[in-house]
């Protein structure tokens, strides 16, 4: 399939997403690509040859977040009184975070320059972030008279902590990839011309484990978040139990049994 903002490739089990806007810096407010961006999650969602999905971006941003011209204007997503631009969000850009949220395939979200505001959202949407020494982080809506309104105030803080997660949103400072990753926002920095690369490498070590076992595994990680002890177990020995009669569970109970002889 054809699209026009972005750019969707499948290579092995390992699929890759690419917003393909440099022209307005990957602003991800338009509704081309929050249509192609939750297409192409249902589509990997129903794909079981697909095990991991990386995010990017085209040219020298990540994604800088909303159209600003279009704020300035009060056009697209950004038009209407406050009870339509309410449902512009809800029928909008906040189809992203519930595509991606849902979206049993683990993410990786390849940083490779500024993330900022809705595109640092983006990134944190992700499971995992690895960052290019270019990439720039800003929870900066606060700057520009707003709040996030794609669900950062959902997954910022379940990343860096509550209190870590308020002051980068409260004096919506930028901060650099290293940075990032001494608060954890990201896992790993590396250079540049390397970053699709490692995050290929990730990508094929984690794409190695079975499929429906990777999906049932971030799912569990999902649906534990902010739920009591005696949830999160009940939860867990559903899926076990699950996993306990799959071939892949078979397979590798096997292939350690045939490196163990004599184990009894």
């Amino acid at each position: 399939m054809k699209y026009k903002e972005i750019i969707f490739e499948e290579k092995g089990s390992v699929a890759y997403l690419t917003l393909n806007r440099p022209d307005i810096r990957n602003a991800i407010t338009g509704e081309i690509i929050i249509n192609e961006i939750e297409e192409v999650c249902q589509r990997v969602q129903k794909n079981n040859d697909i095990n991991v999905m990386i995010v990017t971006g085209a040219g020298s941003a990540f994604s800088a977040g909303g159209n600003i011209k279009d704020m300035v204007h009060k056009q697209g997503m950004f038009s209407g009184n406050p009870e339509q631009l309410r449902k512009n969000y809800c029928e909008g850009i906040q189809r992203i975070p519930l595509a991606l949220y849902y979206l049993d395939v683990p993410t990786i979200a390849a940083v490779n320059g500024p993330a900022i505001g809705a595109g640092c959202d983006l990134a944190c949407m992700c499971d995992i972030r690895i960052a290019s020494e270019t990439a720039r982080f800003g929870e900066t809506f606060v700057s520009v008279g707003l709040i996030s309104g794609d669900g950062g105030a959902f997954f910022l803080p379940r990343i860096i902590g509550f209190s870590k997660a308020c002051e980068l949103a409260f004096t919506c400072r930028i901060i650099d990839a290293h940075e990032s990753e001494r608060i954890g926002l990201v896992s790993e920095v590396t250079s540049p011309e390397n970053l699709t690369q490692r995050c290929t490498e990730i990508a094929f070590e984690i794409a190695k484990h079975p499929s429906n076992i990777l999906r049932l595994a971030k799912r569990l990680f999902n649906h534990s978040q902010g739920r009591r002890l005696e949830e999160v177990l009940e939860l867990s020995a559903a899926y076990q139990a699950l996993c306990h009669h799959t071939p892949e569970h078979d397979k590798a109970l096997e292939k350690l049994l045939s490196g163990k002889k004599g184990l009894s």
